[in-house]
């Protein structure tokens, strides 16, 4: 079990380091008063949508550790 632990600690640090960079531009797009509503919820979406995107490519890749599968390429 520590052995899967081990592995699972970058890719959660670097999701947790990109998650605070996008919420951070996120919050940076509401603070900025010179854009149009539209364009600033469209773009609010967007890196909200991309943290949502970098979390669920953590829980599959912890599936994978979990599972046994450390290495994808050698399915190939």
């Amino acid at each position: 079990m520590q052995k899967h632990t081990k592995k699972m600690i970058a890719p959660i640090i670097i999701t947790i380091c990109f998650v605070l960079y996008y919420v951070g531009i996120a919050a940076l797009f509401i603070v900025v008063d010179d854009m149009p509503e539209i364009m600033r919820l469209i773009l609010v979406l967007i890196t909200l949508l991309l943290s949502g995107v970098m979390i669920a490519v953590l829980i599959s890749r912890i599936k994978e550790i979990r599972s046994g599968e450390e290495d994808d390429l050698s399915k190939y």
